[in-house]
């Protein structure tokens, strides 16, 4: 059996199967590991959480902000953009968001050692740290108060963990760290506004993974999310997101090969862009 790790697809199904070609991808032996977003931008979101649900446990999808916010259109009213509409409208909607809601947060493969999420880990956060903040907010979306915390999920505060913190306050900063964060300040706390490749960022800010230590007893971290952060010179951060959705690439990652001499083993697929990036 192999597996691949898959960056954000963000509704671009044709460019989906087009990459699994280029594997070999096989349903029946095989498994994907998917990074978030499969949602939204892109023209056949509908097409897309089909084919991932379809999979069933041979594909691992975490949730991304994407993801949450298609949940939260249909759970708690916000407002929805057009491309999700055929989702919302499809006579199997509910089945769909329900399938997502269930979506963890953060996965781990021992064999691997390996971790995916879809913005990356909480500089703050140990990997216990992060795992258990994960359940909880994988319980919450699963269980009978998710459609308060998806009304009330949005905002940028706080921007700094305390373990201390209790409520939507709490949910919402593990939200933000692992499904919107790209940088950090010096302290740890987290920025919502930097969105360029590094270098591009206001004084004082540093990519989340620069801040964090001991990676020699790390596990691999597999991340998408940050489309313009470009190739990261460190062997246990795996950016996956190339921008497929603006005319990048879709990039697999053969998961066996973090494990083989040299740089991982990447497969990616040239993409036209379906939007500028600046709509």
């Amino acid at each position: 059996m192999a597996c691949y790790a898959i960056g954000d697809i963000q509704g671009c199904y044709d460019e989906l199967r087009a990459l699994l070609q280029m594997i070999r991808f096989n349903a029946d032996r095989d498994q994907l590991w998917l990074v978030g977003d499969l949602v939204n931008r892109g023209p056949q979101s509908l097409q897309v959480l089909r084919f991932v649900r379809d999979l069933g446990d041979n594909a691992v999808s975490v949730l991304g902000n994407h993801d949450l916010h298609l949940l939260a259109a249909a759970y708690a009213g916000r407002r929805s953009n057009p491309t999700l509409e055929p989702v919302l409208q499809a006579p199997d909607r509910w089945a769909l968001v329900e399938w997502l809601r269930y979506r963890p947060v953060l996965a781990f493969s021992e064999e691997h050692n390996a971790l995916m999420t879809h913005a990356g880990l909480s500089p703050q956060w140990d990997a216990a740290t992060a795992q258990a903040c994960a359940l909880e907010l994988e319980q919450t979306l699963r269980g009978p108060d998710y459609r308060d915390f998806l009304e009330h999920m949005y905002g940028d505060q706080p921007d700094h963990w305390d373990p201390a913190l209790t409520g939507i306050e709490r949910l919402r900063y593990i939200t933000n760290a692992f499904t919107r964060m790209r940088y950090c300040h010096t302290d740890g706390r987290l920025d919502m506004d930097a969105k360029g490749p590094p270098g591009s960022q206001p004084p004082g800010l540093l990519p989340w993974f620069e801040l964090r230590r001991n990676y020699e007893q790390s596990p691999h971290i597999l991340f998408g999310h940050w489309s313009t952060l470009g190739a990261v010179e460190h062997p246990r951060i795996h950016p996956l997101d190339t921008g497929c959705m603006w005319g990048g690439a879709l990039t697999a990652l053969a998961l066996e090969s973090l494990h083989e001499d040299g740089p991982p083993r990447l497969t990616q697929l040239p993409c036209e862009a379906k939007r500028k990036p600046n709509n």
